[in-house]
């Protein structure tokens, strides 16, 4: 009889958007004459800019042609798109990434899943609380986690890092060492951005304990502050002890085209194994590559004309954050984040768990986010909104939430 992999099984019930895709379905049956504007998952409504559009017309007319014609693309991603990044991501501000140090993927997700099989199963995890939760779900999967409290919601393997009021949201070094530290700066779900100065408290950190960093930057086009570093790698030593991982998705409006990028430095290494070699030997043997075309349109994304129309997709959506803040905080709720994100995180009113403030959110103003406690233990209590919507919605959602005050 052939046997399942049984940490699967350990997953407590469905996925967090999984989830919320069931209850608004269940409402929207129920209520058909009800206009539910969704403020929840992360997906962006912008239309790709014009400049990638004409790239992606561009090599499918080359994929007609047999002397055009592209077939698999190379392990590591097709060099434009690499020397684009290498360029445009790290060398302008002042970062040396060489190109094969560069792996093209189909998203941040799937890397963040993947990564874990490069690693020992041994070894201890540690996540920011609350923070994606990617993270810790792939870890179950691959049998790192142990065992799950239903009561405090937390795995008895994994290090939590609360992120709370009290602490500015910024997580602070753990008692326990771990071995695989995950942080995502600027934070999903809280919206908070280390400053250079803490980030390179991490990497001291990572250095010092043998660690590494696994630093998910998918939302890095959306920093405004200036000591906000856009890649862990502007921190000195951060080579020696940290993967970065990138997302089309976020920046240029990739959900529906997947494409991303994974850093894996050559000075990289865990007891004179390399890691870079170790992710190129995985990426080689299980592709997870992005076909030609998608790579021509990401290659779209560093032209002149597409980093002008993509910033302004970027600029679009943090004006929709800032009407979201500036609205809620007009009536009366605590809210923050949203400066280097496009997420505005709110406590929610009247003692109001996080899925209770969901339901109310729903039959109320007919309104979907996402519930803070999906994101871990310490999002109870809190709520996250994105500003991914298109602005008309935004303006509604932000109208109904204020009418729910008087």
């Amino acid at each position: 009889m052939f046997k399942i992999n049984e940490n699967y099984l350990k997953l407590p019930g469905s996925y967090l958007f999984s989830n919320i895709a069931k209850k608004v379905a269940a409402y929207k049956e129920a209520n058909p004459d009800k206009e539910v504007i969704s403020l929840g998952i992360g997906d962006v409504t912008q239309p790709l800019a014009p400049a990638v559009i004409d790239a992606l017309h561009k090599a499918v007319d080359e994929m007609a042609n047999a002397e055009t014609f592209k077939g698999y693309a190379p392990d590591l991603g097709y060099s434009f798109l690499r020397e684009a990044i290498q360029k445009y991501d790290f060398e302008e501000r002042g970062v040396k990434i060489d190109t094969d140090e560069i792996f093209i993927s189909d998203g941040a997700k799937s890397d963040s899943g993947n990564m874990g099989d490069i690693f020992g199963k041994d070894n201890i995890i540690a996540v920011c609380d609350p923070v994606y939760p990617v993270y810790v779900d792939a870890n179950v999967m691959d049998g790192r986690t142990g065992t799950y409290d239903k009561d405090t919601e937390q795995w008895s393997d994994v290090v939590y890092m609360p992120c709370t009021k009290e602490n500015g949201f910024v997580p602070e070094l753990p008692e326990k060492t771990p071995d695989i530290i995950y942080i995502c700066s600027p934070n999903n779900p809280t919206g908070t951005a280390m400053t250079k100065d803490q980030l390179q408290k991490w990497v001291d950190y990572a250095n010092e304990k043998g660690s590494v960093i696994i630093f998910d930057a998918a939302y890095e086009a959306y920093i405004s502050e200036e000591d906000v570093p856009h890649s862990i790698y502007e921190c000195d030593g951060a080579k020696t002890c940290a993967i970065e991982i990138r997302s089309f998705s976020k920046n240029a409006g990739f959900t529906g085209t997947r494409l991303g990028y994974t850093v894996v430095p050559k000075e990289l290494e865990s007891n004179g194994t390399s890691v870079n070699a170790l992710w190129a030997r995985r990426h080689g043997t299980k592709f997870n590559g992005a076909p030609y075309i998608i790579q021509r349109a990401g290659e779209a994304v560093y032209s002149e004309e597409g980093r002008a129309q993509t910033k302004e997709q970027v600029a679009y959506y943090m004006e929709n954050a800032r009407i979201i803040v500036e609205g809620l905080k007009e009536a009366g709720f605590k809210v923050s984040g949203a400066v280097n994100s496009p997420y505005a995180w709110l406590e929610t009113p009247d003692g109001m768990t996080s899925w209770e403030f969901f339901d109310y959110l729903l039959e109320n103003a007919n309104i979907v986010g996402t519930p803070g406690s999906g994101f871990g233990p310490s999002g109870e209590g809190y709520f996250r909104l994105t500003a991914f919507g298109s602005r008309e919605n935004t303006l509604k959602a932000v109208e109904r939430i204020k009418a729910l005050k008087k």
